[in-house]
Parts: structure tokens; C-alpha cells; sequence
């Protein structure tokens, strides 16, 4: 196991200095087309390396045609799992790329996506626990999304649902997990505190007002999360570049709403 190897390239994804991270998800494509935001990838990328993300997340296509080519360079998570909406069972998420193809294209990390509570849980779960294997051979960063989905989940922000999702990445190897946020500091809390890898939110579907985003992110972090995984709420925003930094400034510099907000124009 290279642990020199896995520490150097966590240092692409997290900030050594605050521990915290805030990375823009760009994996949509594969699942809903070329949206809004992701016509052009490689615009949204220098967008996000402009806006201070310490990472973008995407499939083969990303590091193919949109990341890296000019501008300031951004850390690189390359997600290996996906189904796409018109799928029978667009919940159940197949491994399409390997840790050994992510190693090749120069990703700093690669990511795995599972619905807890799925039709198809145990695949998924098997999935996440192989792909943690290899990512511990090498020496490759695992950051795992975990979604309560299913037909036994009420609420997927509910924090028992997300408590289960997030401590089971860890059990099986993550080293960092992207979940949903539980609605308050409290049970959020409750979400951080019995998972002993590092834990980011989801930005999720579009919110109303700048201010809701940054709220949500600072009360992350107050929870005791690690940053943030904000796609849709960056990449389609008005400023993009202005609201990355006002996120970055509530993640890394702890600042205030208010505050952050001077940074989006």
C-alpha cells in the first residue's frame, strides 16, 4: 500500500492547512445530458479552479475534454460508478471505470456512488468494498456518495438514513464521504460524529437564493462536516466564479453569510 502516495494526492483534494475541501461535482452528463452549466466542460472547469474549488469530479470524459487544458489547475476525483435516467432502475449505479484507468488519466482521487436502501444495495455495497481494495493498493483516494434511496427510506435527509449511509463508506474503506445534509447543526452532528472518515455535503437539487446555499454550507461545517460537493448550485449559478469564493471563504476561512456574500456579484 502506498500510504506516501495516497497522503500526496489527498493533498489535491483537501486543504492541508484547513483539512476541508470544496469540490464541484460535474458527473451530471452521464445521467441527465449536456445541462445547463456542462455544455461546455471545459469552461465550468476553469470556472471552478477560478472560483478556489480544491477539486472537480467527473467520469473518463471529464479529464478527456475538459480538465487541465488552460488556466489555474484544479485537483481531479474521477467517479467510476453510473446509470443514466432513462435506465429501468436509474438508482442502480454499475462500475464503468477502474481505479487502475483512473490512475492512468491522472486523477487525484476516484469516487463510487451507492444508494442505500436500493433495489440493488448488495451490488453497490460490493462495489464500494472491492473498489476500496484496489484504492488501498495503490495508494488512490475513495471518496463514496451515499444516498438513502429506496423504498423503505421516508426522508433522504433524514438523519437516521444518513447516519447508516455514512458509517457504512466508512466501514468499508472510504476516505472521505459525500452525503446529504440532515437539515440542522444538531443532527448533522449526530451524522459527523459516528463517522470517522471526513464528511461533505451534498449541494442537491437547485435552492432559491444565494443566501440558502452559503446557510446550508456554514451550518454544514458548524455541524462538523469537511466541506462541501456543490454541482448544480455552482455550475448554474449567475456568478459561478463569485459564488465558488464565497463558499471557499465560508469553508476555509470560516466566514460569515454576509461576508461571503460581498464575493458573488
Amino acid at each position: 500500500m502506498s500510504y506516501t502516495g495516497k497522503a500526496v494526492r489527498m493533498e489535491r483534494i483537501i486543504n492541508r492547512g484547513t483539512g476541508r475541501t470544496v469540490i464541484v461535482p460535474m458527473d451530471h452528463g452521464m445521467s441527465v445530458g449536456p445541462i445547463e452549466g456542462l455544455v461546455d466542460m471545459s469552461a465550468t472547469v476553469d470556472q471552478a479552479a477560478e472560483g478556489g474549488a480544491n477539486a472537480v469530479l467527473g467520469h473518463v470524459g471529464l479529464a478527456l475534454h475538459g480538465h487541465r487544458r488552460h488556466g489555474k489547475d484544479v485537483g481531479l476525483i474521477m467517479h467510476l460508478s453510473a446509470s443514466t435516467s432513462l435506465s429501468p432502475d436509474p438508482n442502480d449505479k454499475v462500475l464503468v471505470t477502474t481505479v487502475e484507468e483512473a490512475l492512468k488519466m491522472g486523477a487525484d482521487g476516484v469516487s463510487v456512488h451507492i444508494n442505500i436502501g436500493a433495489e440493488t444495495e448488495g451490488d453497490m455495497l460490493r462495489a464500494l468494498g472491492t473498489t476500496a481494495m484496489k484504492c488501498r493498493e495503490w495508494g488512490m483516494p475513495l471518496m463514496a456518495m451515499m444516498y438513502p434511496r429506496g423504498r423503505k427510506i421516508s426522508s433522504e435527509t433524514s438523519v437516521g438514513h444518513v447516519k447508516i449511509a455514512a458509517r457504512a463508506a466508512a466501514e468499508l474503506g472510504a476516505d472521505i464521504v459525500k452525503t446529504n445534509y440532515t437539515g440542522s447543526v444538531e443532527s448533522f452532528r449526530d451524522v459527523t460524529r459516528g463517522c470517522p472518515v471526513p464528511v461533505v455535503v451534498a449541494g442537491g437539487p437547485r435552492m432559491e437564493t444565494s443566501e440558502q446555499i452559503l446557510e446550508t454550507v456554514r451550518d454544514s461545517v458548524e455541524g462538523g462536516g469537511a466541506g462541501v460537493a456543490i454541482g448544480r448550485n455552482v455550475f448554474q449559478a449567475q456568478d459561478p466564479v463569485g459564488m465558488l469564493r464565497a463558499i471557499s471563504a465560508v469553508v476555509h476561512d470560516g466566514v460569515g453569510v454576509r461576508e461571503a456574500m460581498r464575493e458573488i456579484k
